[in-house]
């Protein structure tokens, strides 16, 4: 099991059309990371997690897995599933964030 699976599980429980921050899961967790450490999680994890439901504090698209130059690749997965972004690429974080129940 990875030292990450918890960040994962978390990640997983995510539905369609909402996003998480790096720094909401980080306090979420039950060993607290730092944002860092999510991205880092996030940056290496399995095929079955959704990490584009996962965006910086400002409700903007911080990586991009198949690009990391660019940003496309997750606003667009975003987009389909009907999350809309502003002029300056952002989305509003308090309409989309989601709030996992807690155990």
């Amino acid at each position: 099991m990875s030292a990450f699976e918890p960040v994962y599980a978390i990640v997983r429980t995510i539905p369609p059309g909402r996003v998480m921050t790096y720094g909401q899961i980080a306090k979420g967790l039950e060993r607290p990371l730092s944002p860092k450490a999510v991205g880092w999680a996030m940056s290496q994890c399995p095929d079955d997690v959704p990490w584009h439901r996962v965006v910086d504090a400002k409700g903007t698209c911080s990586r991009d897995r198949a690009d990391p130059s660019g940003r496309q690749t997750q606003r667009r997965r975003l987009e389909r599933e009907g999350v809309a972004f502003d002029a300056k690429g952002r989305l509003d974080l308090e309409a989309l964030r989601f709030h996992p129940p807690r155990g």
